[in-house]
């Protein structure tokens, strides 16, 4: 009988995050994936540890980093050095690398809220009632603040990020394993982000998500694109999430929650299989 392979499932279920039970998404992945895999899960202070007895890692709901910064630099170096099949593969674009990504996105013209770090370029901004200041090291809504226009000056550049706060009708959220579709959930509420719905996109709608998707070049992953629906009707993305994204699995019927479990595992047996990177 060949031998199955071993994944190592790096989550810190005792994280609290608001409106979201980390630990219950993962405890259910975890137990799906099970059937095609040897699996064992560990805290994110522990994967540089264990990950060598293991044929891949794969992070899921392990928190923001910023509370282990250190560490989690150390892992993706020691990962790196000995060419651990990391899933997220650790060459993600996004918010794996830092909050940069809505810098280079702006200026290239993509559908995104528009997003400054130098004083210099305040006049690229749309006028706004206030403006989201946030640092770039941030996540989870760490360190965001609501400014308004005249307090601009006075900010001190180089580790924030400046957006005009948009006054939107809903946010959106489009999931995808590797380069696939998987399903969309809304929150009609803009007060209330994670209290969601199942939503069901226009092509409109899948074509943008996928612009970002394919922005990104990951060949292997689970990658969650967050949108803002404008009062005009277009969207503006808010976020690309390529590192540890919450899935909301407990929002989606028992049909499109198997499925993406399906999916996954075939993603995580395809890369596997896939030759290592250099």
């Amino acid at each position: 009988m060949p031998r199955r392979p071993s994944v190592l499932f790096v989550t810190d279920l005792a994280y609290e995050a608001r409106g979201r039970r980390y630990c219950d998404e993962d405890i259910f992945l975890s137990s799906r994936l099970r059937d095609d895999f040897d699996i064992a899960l560990c805290h994110p202070l522990d994967a540089a540890a264990l990950m060598d007895a293991f044929d891949a890692v794969v992070v899921r709901n392990s928190g923001p980093v910023l509370h282990y910064q250190k560490e989690y630099d150390a892992f993706r170096e020691r990962a790196a050095a000995r060419g651990t099949r990391v899933y997220n593969p650790l060459s993600g674009r996004a918010d794996m690398a830092g909050k940069q990504y809505l810098l280079d996105l702006t200026a290239a013209g993509y559908p995104v809220i528009p997003t400054i770090d130098r004083y210099e370029d305040l006049g690229a901004l749309p006028e706004a009632d206030q403006y989201v200041v946030k640092p770039k090291a941030g996540a989870d809504s760490i360190g965001l603040d609501f400014v308004p226009r005249e307090r601009l000056d006075g900010l001190t550049y180089g580790g924030i990020l400046v957006q005009p706060r948009v006054d939107f009708r809903h946010e959106v959220s489009f999931y995808y394993v590797d380069d696939a579709f998987q399903y969309a959930l809304h929150a009609p509420d803009p007060a209330r982000r994670w209290v969601l719905e199942p939503y069901r996109p226009a092509d409109a709608d899948l074509a943008f998500a996928r612009r970002f998707i394919d922005w990104n070049t990951l060949d292997h992953g689970i990658q969650r694109v967050d949108a803002c629906r404008t009062r005009d009707g277009g969207l503006l993305l808010v976020e690309l999430e390529d590192l540890n994204p919450y899935l909301s699995l407990d929002h989606v019927d028992d049909t499109t929650r198997a499925a993406f479990v399906t999916s996954m595992t075939a993603s995580l047996h395809r890369f596997l299989d896939a030759p290592r990177a250099k």
